[in-house]
């Protein structure tokens, strides 16, 4: 079969009844003032036990993965590895982080792992942190995520295993240098007018390259 771009063919609109991944709510609340207002969300009906304490809310659904790729003989600087995938609601093909749901019975941790291993085909030997669980659009949706940043320690030079891609997943995955991550992403923009920068990723390099600004004491535009 040959290969093609993909495209979004048409769009309808969709009975909440109706859709497998994403339900639609209806909130009734009340302001600092008393009054009674509405509020229109999005749920993800993915969201598994993963063993976060609390109501539906605050049960974690995916994990989001910075994967720190270094040489045991600093052979190359410490890079990470970034993935381009087309994204049917945007209809352009999204730069991210790679990451994914938690399976039932699986830890955010092992869950960082797995997708990295699939998604990229790179190893992790141990995690460096795990953080809190954080939301990801809370005006829109109830979906949330946890930022697992992972180790992945090569014996010398980098190498580009083969990835673990699921049945319909077409994902290119591109390594960049940490510190050079903030200027990669605005290539995109001055060189591709079908792809856009997640908001995490842009954000995560926007606050290496301030960390590397602030170092040099050259904040100044």
């Amino acid at each position: 079969m040959s290969s093609q771009p993909p495209r979004v063919l048409s769009t309808e609109d969709l009975n909440t009844a109706d859709a497998k991944w994403i339900g639609l709510k209806k909130i009734n609340w009340q302001d600092r003032k008393g009054k009674a207002r509405i509020w229109e969300a999005a749920e993800r009906r993915t969201r598994g036990n993963s063993g976060i304490d609390g109501d539906v809310t605050d049960q974690l659904a995916a994990v989001a993965i910075l994967a720190l790729i270094r040489s045991k003989t600093r052979a190359f600087p410490v890079s990470t590895v970034i993935i381009e995938q087309y994204r049917p609601p945007l209809g352009k093909v999204v730069v991210e982080l790679p990451a994914g749901l938690i399976d039932d019975g699986e830890t955010p941790e092992e869950a960082a792992i797995r997708e990295l291993r699939e998604e990229t085909g790179y190893e992790a030997q141990g995690v460096l942190d795990s953080g809190s669980v954080l939301a990801t659009d809370p005006g829109m949706t109830t979906a949330n995520m946890k930022l697992v940043i992972l180790d992945v320690p090569l014996d010398a030079e980098m190498v580009s295993p083969d990835q673990n891609l699921q049945d319909g997943e077409a994902i290119v995955r591109r390594v960049v240098e940490v510190k050079s991550l903030h200027g990669v992403l605005k290539e995109y923009y001055e060189k591709e007018d079908h792809v856009i920068i997640d908001t995490r990723l842009w954000h995560l390099a926007a606050g290496f390259d301030l960390a590397e600004r602030l170092r040099r004491d050259a904040i100044a535009p």
